[in-house]
């Protein structure tokens, strides 16, 4: 399939604004109430609001974006009345994952004027930026909880932390910061594409000198696909980047329109037809490909792919808001398999990604709606 490709009844089905709306509502009480449904292979739950950690962040960023365009200052409360509680609790140990929540917070000190809030997004950028373990090339390596991951590249890293690292140096107005968040999508770049697809593998390690499976996992994937276009409205970084950065989304855009599924969806691993059809993947691409078309990042075509994985995602909601078809959180795989094992139940993430997805169908014209400068 390619991006100018229609369905079988040449026409895409759009959401109507009263139907996104409804949504919206639905997934973010989805979010809000999440019930832990499965065992979890962590410390602590990454499915469970309650908690500080990755999977959360994703969802408070969400959360923050669509205060902003919707002025509902019922999330906004829910946003400060969290990190206060956090705060006051006392923060987790620094490492990649547990950044995430940084970045909506950096956002809530310029709504609130919090000082706590600032000293906590100062003292966790200059951590991110001069003690975070690196890998060769200064890579930022994927530090968790569990794991160092020494000399190991993934790709849940540039939305995790390095969108927090460079919103902070336009914050701050420290251009160190910025230009570090650029060299770690280089870096990230350079050893995760994969040339022959434009996919990214999940990992790289530079200590085995391999892409572990050679997974091309589909969040993963989608973390870039939605993390780029918010990073570039968040961070003035030099035109030259913004060229390459954006050239790395078309490449992927092109095979993700090649791979995208009948139904509209996109497998865990992109290029297996063997394995699963995944929500949060396809609600990132969802997301990621509307916006972009709608800024001009992307031919007009690839709105028609969007579209088609926004209409699979809606029928993923059920009655109570929660996103089905999600697959739990995934660590580096060495065998194909292993991705295809990961169990799936309502995530954080997922709720995140459909909530940023149907709010971007939000500013989708009916017909065609002017591009972004």
């Amino acid at each position: 399939m390619n991006a100018n490709r229609t369905n079988r009844t040449n026409r895409i089905d759009r959401i109507d604004r009263r139907t996104a709306e409804e949504l919206i509502r639905r997934v973010i009480a989805g979010m809000r109430n999440l019930r832990v449904s499965i065992r979890e292979d962590t410390a602590d739950s990454i499915i469970s609001m309650e908690v500080w950690d990755w999977s959360q962040g994703v969802g408070l960023f969400s959360l923050y974006l669509y205060y902003k365009e919707s002025g509902d200052r019922a999330l906004l409360d829910y946003l400060t009345d969290w990190f206060d509680r956090h705060i006051e609790a006392g923060l987790p140990a620094k490492n990649v994952n547990t950044m995430c929540p940084l970045l909506t917070l950096s956002f809530l000190y310029e709504e609130t004027g919090r000082d706590v809030y600032l000293r906590i997004c100062e003292e966790w950028a200059d951590y991110a930026a001069h003690d975070m373990p690196r890998t060769p090339e200064a890579g930022i390596a994927h530090t968790a909880v569990d794991s160092p991951n020494e000399g190991e590249l993934w790709d849940d890293t540039l939305y995790m932390t390095v969108l927090f690292l460079g919103r902070m140096g336009m914050l701050l107005d420290h251009r160190p910061y910025v230009e570090e968040s650029v060299r770690q999508f280089l870096v990230h770049l350079k050893y995760l594409t994969d040339p022959a697809t434009g996919l990214f593998f999940h990992g790289w390690t530079f200590k085995e000198g391999h892409h572990f499976a050679g997974a091309r996992w589909g969040r993963g994937n989608a973390w870039y696909t939605a993390g780029l276009v918010d990073y570039l409205d968040m961070v003035d970084v030099p035109q030259g980047v913004r060229l390459f950065l954006l050239s790395s989304l078309e490449r992927q855009a092109a095979k993700l329109a090649e791979l995208q599924e009948p139904s509209g969806m996109w497998r865990t691993l992109l290029d297996d037809p063997g394995a699963y059809e995944e929500t949060s993947a396809t609600a990132g691409f969802a997301y990621g490909l509307l916006k972009a078309v709608r800024k001009g990042y992307l031919d007009e075509a690839y709105r028609e792919v969007g579209l088609r994985a926004l209409r699979a995602v809606t029928e993923r909601i059920d009655e109570e808001g929660a996103v089905q078809g999600v697959s739990y959180g995934t660590r580096m795989g060495r065998t194909l398999d292993f991705y295809k094992e990961i169990p799936c139940c309502p995530m954080p993430y997922g709720q995140s990604m459909a909530l940023l997805m149907l709010a971007e169908s939000l500013k989708q014209a009916a017909g065609n709606p002017q591009q972004e400068n």
